[in-house]
């Protein structure tokens, strides 16, 4: 799919390999944008407009196997306006000209296309035949394992101002006037060529199995990542999430391994954190739901650099709410923003001083009957020519130690700094 795009058209693609499933689109046959805070349910309102007016045959296969929408929700309701988030809208909804998607070994193709009063059923069935001729199934490329000059690393701002940030939010949540605070901060990697995004999406595909793997084009510039982090799944009536909150490194050693994790799982500061997250989760979904039930006590989780402390929540849903609108209603929890939201939500861009853009929002797809799955984007870089800016952050409460911060962010950048540092 990949190798099939044309020269500086939309692309995205979000596969969970372990799972066998993979999300890909490619053009746009219609797109929808909106911004502020309620960009979710407009573009949800719009996608349902567009559903209804749509010519579009039967699903074949399972959900997203026919018409579907696939994009991405900046972090903040005007995110994504620095110059180096160009082309990356605050909110978007694309339909593809073409969706692929695979689960379970089988492989679903849809061609969509936008019709004009005066076109011609030849006409359409030419640029369908066209668009379809130009599709073709290529390996990714591999990453370059010598690549020839120098990479370098560098931090817009000192590692010392994400320590002070640090500093001043538990100094606040000291005094009360919050309880969780998420900061990040970003590394830039400047290589001495471009970026190959579709290499990079092929490590990341075979390093982090268990993640949502995700790239997403615009332009020149590409969002990519692997995440651990289930936003929201609708299945029917049925909604799926987790708190996502706690973490540690991982270790070569099994033995020691199992002892950070079970070392983990008895940390009051991070079982604190994950109970503030699941918490506001089961609080933002229960006037949308019959019953909302949540697991008792988190679990570890393991990905290839870093264990976290996940607890599984799931809902019964009151009403039809499409998976854009759970999205809407989700985010962010405070696995990536703040609690209470109130207070964190300016905080966070003060004490940062960066625009997140899609770091630390949402991207996945939903379909024509409001089923649908989004991650959170994180363990991310936006890869613009020679440039990768690569994001990582952390939830801060009372006990939170400014040093230990920092190099829980250092643990998170290496799912991306070793593949595009050389």
């Amino acid at each position: 799919m990949v190798a099939s795009r044309r020269a500086d058209e939309p692309w995205f693609c979000l596969e969970q390999p372990d799972s066998g499933t993979s999300f890909c689109g490619l053009g746009s046959a219609r797109e929808m944008l909106a911004d502020g805070p309620d960009r979710f349910r407009r573009l949800a309102g719009d996608w349902r407009k567009l559903v209804r007016r749509a010519v579009a045959d039967e699903p074949a296969g399972p959900p997203a196997t026919g018409l579907a929408a696939l994009g991405g929700f900046a972090f903040a309701p005007d995110g994504a306006r620095a110059e180096k988030w160009r082309g990356f809208p605050t909110a978007s909804l694309n339909v593809p000209e073409v969706t692929l998607v695979r689960r379970a070994g089988e492989t679903w193709l849809t061609l969509n296309l936008l019709v004009a009063p005066d076109d011609t059923r030849e006409d359409l069935s030419q640029r369908l035949e066209q668009r379809a001729s130009q599709l073709h199934g290529r390996a990714l490329p591999l990453l370059d394992p010598d690549p020839a000059g120098r990479f370098r690393v560098s931090s817009p701002m000192p590692p010392t101002h994400h320590e002070e940030a640090v500093a001043r939010a538990v100094q606040r949540i000291r005094q009360g006037e919050l309880e969780k605070i998420v900061l990040a901060r970003e590394v830039e990697v400047h290589a001495p060529a471009p970026h190959d995004a579709a290499a990079v999406f092929g490590v990341l595909r075979d390093g982090f199995p268990s993640c949502y793997v995700y790239a997403v084009g615009r332009g020149g510039a590409t969002f990519i990542g692997a995440s651990p982090e289930l936003l929201v799944r609708r299945d029917g009536s049925r909604a799926t999430t987790v708190a996502l909150a706690g973490s540690t490194r991982r270790s070569a050693d099994p033995a020691v391994d199992d002892y950070l994790g079970e070392r983990l799982l008895r940390s009051e500061k991070d079982r604190h954190e994950n109970a503030i997250v699941a918490r506001r989760i089961a609080q933002s979904l229960a006037p949308h739901s019959v019953w909302v039930a949540a697991a008792p006590e988190p679990t570890v989780v393991r990905v290839a650099n870093i264990q976290h402390l996940a607890a599984p929540i799931r809902a019964q849903l009151a009403a039809p709410l499409s998976a854009v609108e759970l999205a809407g209603i989700l985010h962010p929890t405070p696995a990536v923003g703040g609690e209470p939201w109130a207070v964190a939500e300016p905080l966070i861009p003060a004490l940062e001083g960066l625009d997140r853009g899609w770091y630390a929002g949402t991207l996945g797809w939903c379909d024509q009957t409001g089923d649908g799955e989004f991650c959170v984007s994180l363990r991310c870089a936006l890869l613009r020519g020679r440039t990768a800016t690569c994001y990582a952050g952390g939830g801060i409460v009372a006990d939170s130690d400014p040093a230990a911060e920092l190099a829980e962010t250092e643990v998170k950048l290496q799912a991306l700094l070793p593949v595009l540092a050389g």
